[in-house]
């Protein structure tokens, strides 16, 4: 089966479309953007058949374990998807215009982060494309002791950062590309953990290059490939690691931090052996999140099929 590696899916749409989205959403609210907002998924939904079948996939593979019945209408279930991810999008640029959703944190995740942040040591956090963290990102902003670098892929969503940027007017979160991470690069992160900083990084994307090193793992019933970069990168940096989440629940979201290891003494002999069993820690958590939140897990490719 030919595929297409989820880093080559371009961005759709145009700048000057997805402005006048933003346009109607920031001066006209929430119920005429949510309006428009139906034609323009419907449209995406139907004239792309390649994130359309990897949502199918996804779904039929989710849905029983979450409502006790395989999908009863795959289509609508798909648009719902799709609707899912447009509204997302949208919170993302209410957070950074200064208008973010509502958003809880439970009393015992609220003080596992106070910890974690007055400790001083920093870390590295473990996240998802579950939900929508840039709320988490924009509330940091708030937070002055609570500095966060981001390892992202960007090239493929260049278009919505520069519309972020010129809709809001504020400095995005401070962002490393994650495919140029150099020895060097490594250096300066593990400089900003010692500072008392926090990287974050997703673990449930393969790398870009076609030799990054993968592991298949039981995901959803079936073996699928994730990154060992992630883990490498928590070893090598000898630090705290945490899981963060922020998963909407009606009008608001819910953010979740907890501690998942610390690889502060794990020695050279003992990380062949740790890789792989945190690594099915790490699919075993995000598993159960998609179970609860089927719609908000947005990896819009071939998943399972990644790198056959």
């Amino acid at each position: 089966m030919t595929t297409t590696h989820w880093a080559h899916i371009q961005e759709r749409g145009t700048l000057a479309g997805m402005h006048a989205m933003v346009w109607i959403r920031r001066h006209l609210g929430r119920l005429p953007f949510r309006l428009v907002l139906g034609p323009v998924v419907l449209y995406y939904y139907l004239s792309h058949p390649l994130p359309r079948r990897a949502s199918r996939e996804y779904l039929a593979r989710i849905w029983p374990g979450h409502a006790g019945h395989p999908p009863r209408h795959p289509r609508l279930l798909g648009l719902r998807h799709f609707m899912a991810f447009g509204q997302a999008l949208m919170d993302k640029v209410d957070a950074w215009s200064g208008l973010p959703p509502a958003v809880c944190i439970a009393p015992e995740d609220q003080a596992r982060l106070d910890t974690a942040i007055r400790g001083g040591r920093g870390g590295l956090i473990l996240v998802s494309h579950l939900g929508n963290l840039e709320i988490c990102s924009a509330l940091g902003q708030r937070r002055p002791d609570f500095h966060v670098t981001q390892l992202m892929h960007t090239r493929n969503s260049r278009k919505f950062n520069r519309l972020l940027a010129r809709s809001t007017g504020r400095q995005g979160p401070d962002i490393v590309e994650v495919s140029d991470i150099s020895p060097a690069t490594a250096m300066q992160l593990a400089a900003r953990i010692q500072a008392g900083g926090f990287v974050v990084i997703a673990a449930d994307r393969i790398p870009l290059a076609e030799r990054g090193r993968t592991r298949r793992l039981p995901f959803l019933g079936r073996p699928a490939p994730f990154p060992e970069g992630p883990f490498r990168l928590a070893a090598l940096l000898r630090c705290p690691v945490y899981t963060l989440s922020c998963l909407r629940e009606g009008p608001a979201y819910r953010i979740a931090f907890s501690a998942f290891d610390d690889t502060t003494r794990l020695d050279r002999r003992a990380r062949e052996a740790w890789y792989p069993q945190a690594m099915q820690r790490y699919v075993d958590w995000l598993a159960a999140q998609c179970r609860q939140h089927p719609l908000q897990w947005f990896n819009f490719f071939p998943f399972w099929h990644a790198h056959d």
